[in-house]
């Protein structure tokens, strides 16, 4: 009984970590008619996520509110080495000034300053280039293979592959990409192969989306759903009333409105997961607050099953994708989840049901922190695929 499932679940876990993705597939349909329940599988085939990671030398190509996060997580992480930053539009006293105090996450617990040109983080050296064409920046000087593009910008495999003409072995693209493959941990990371050079980790909101919708899917199946997030204010919207080029209502001062907004997050999860393209569609609600954002998705499942399944399914996951999906069944507010590193947190006492088929499940997540977590966690396994 118990000794014989021990056994035959250490004899998964060494085979899902040394196997492809076709192998890891029928190895879940052949487990799936033993005595092994779906969560213990799932438990197999993802608990050395985060246990086979190398750590990397990394370079962050423009130092705003994305570059400053990813390299808080990486400091704190301590999973990747930021060697170099590049930014012109920012001054190296600016960048010490606001890397020490954010508004958002506070104070960093460590110390930061300026030295002989170059920026100092926990007595870390750190080149700084201030070059805006991609091509004159000698990432090669700083002795760093992988570049955190966050510029908003470099988003095709075209112009984000300038960076691969100094130096530079690996690009990795902080939005989704119109042609670039895209990766996103405890979801798809273990397609990734050694010869791509340069991936995109899409957004937060599809990152925490494509989590939570890829488990459902797996043991309910989704045959058709809409996701909305109760989003933060972003750096699109005006603080005060005034013009906006790009949508109208942006142009409203951000804390006294709640506006509607497009999200590809749903697009992009298409992507990631083929067999769910064209299932889940989605939006966003911008609201007055300044960090954590509410993923409401509303699912018609195939397979019938109660809410208390539902949260007894997405608990065990989260004990097997511990630091990715989080579960919580305390009385939460947004304000709980500042700083959170997980991509999202499941509320099991704020979603619904209407019957079996219908439901609408309720996640939280740090809009930057988690995703930037995200992002040291994904350059970590690809340093791992070498």
């Amino acid at each position: 009984g118990d000794i014989l499932e021990f056994y035959f679940g250490l004899t998964a876990e060494y085979l899902f970590q040394n196997c492809d993705n076709a192998v890891e597939d029928t190895l879940v349909r052949a487990l799936r008619s033993s005595h092994l329940t779906d969560s213990h599988i799932f438990s197999c085939s993802t608990s050395h996520i985060l246990d086979t990671m190398v750590k990397v030398k990394a370079r962050v190509n423009r130092f705003g509110h994305i570059g400053h996060q990813i390299t808080r997580a990486a400091f704190n992480s301590g999973k990747v080495d930021i060697v170099a930053i590049s930014d012109p539009f920012t001054g190296l006293n600016y960048m010490v000034y606001v890397f020490q105090c954010g508004s958002t996450h506070g104070k960093f617990h460590g110390t930061v300053k300026a030295e002989n040109g170059k920026l100092v983080i926990n007595g870390n050296l750190i080149t700084i280039f201030q070059e805006r064409d991609p091509t004159k920046i000698k990432w090669d000087n700083a002795d760093a293979e992988y570049i955190w593009v966050s510029t908003g910008v470099f988003t095709t495999t075209e112009k984000a592959g300038a960076h691969l003409q100094q130096g530079a072995k690996r690009v990795i693209i902080s939005t989704p990409s119109a042609d670039a493959p895209m990766f996103m941990m405890g979801v798809n990371h273990k397609k990734y192969e050694n010869s791509l050079k340069i991936i995109a980790i899409a957004s937060c909101t599809t990152n925490f989306l494509a989590s939570l919708a890829k488990l459902i899917h797996d043991n309910f199946g989704i045959v058709e759903g809409l996701m909305t997030t109760t989003h933060t204010i972003t750096a699109t919207q005006k603080t005060v009333d005034g013009p906006s080029r790009k949508l109208w209502c942006d142009g409203h001062g951000a804390l006294q409105i709640i506006i509607p907004a497009s999200t590809g997050a749903a697009k992009a999860v298409g992507k990631v997961i083929p067999e769910m393209n064209g299932k889940i569609t989605s939006m966003a609600f911008r609201v007055p607050t300044t960090n954590v954002s509410v993923m409401h998705l509303t699912c018609h499942l195939e397979k019938p099953a109660k809410y208390d399944d539902i949260k007894k399914v997405v608990k065990q996951a989260s004990e097997a994708l511990k630091g990715i999906l989080d579960y919580t069944e305390h009385h939460v507010v947004s304000s709980s989840f500042n700083s959170d590193t997980h991509s999202s947190t499941f509320n099991d006492g704020a979603g619904i049901a209407l019957n079996d088929h219908f439901v609408k499940l309720i996640s939280c997540y740090d809009n930057a922190f988690g995703y930037n977590n995200r992002a040291v966690d994904l350059m970590a396994h690809m340093a791992s695929k070498k």
